[in-house]
């Protein structure tokens, strides 16, 4: 893969996920108003609870870009962080963040 599909990659990535994050619901005020119905106030705890944890997610994805950036950098994206060996151009396309090969990412995740 070459740097410049890599980084239009990484970018279009970087896009999706800054768009997603300011999409999510802002954090509001946990104290209920006197007109909040107790069903209302769980929905809405579980909502903000579930948008937190997808603004989780969604910041580790970008923590990840910047490590592939970091590694674009340095001339070492593309190949696995854990053994060296180049990872799949195919793998990258669908998941230009991967640090892996397939089956090392199998391994480390089992």
């Amino acid at each position: 893969m070459t740097p410049e599909r890599a980084r239009e990659l990484l970018e279009r990535e970087r896009t999706r996920i800054e768009d997603a994050l300011r999409g999510l619901a802002p954090v509001t005020d946990d104290e209920p108003s006197t007109a909040e119905h107790l069903a209302d106030r769980g929905s809405n705890l579980y909502a903000a609870e579930l948008d937190e944890g997808l603004a989780d997610d969604l910041r580790a994805e970008l923590a990840a870009i910047e490590r592939a950036e970091q590694r674009l950098a340095a001339g070492t994206y593309g190949l696995s962080i854990q053994s060296g060996e180049p990872i799949a151009d195919e793998r990258l396309e669908l998941l230009p963040t991967a640090e892996r090969t397939a089956t090392e990412q199998s391994l480390y995740e089992r």
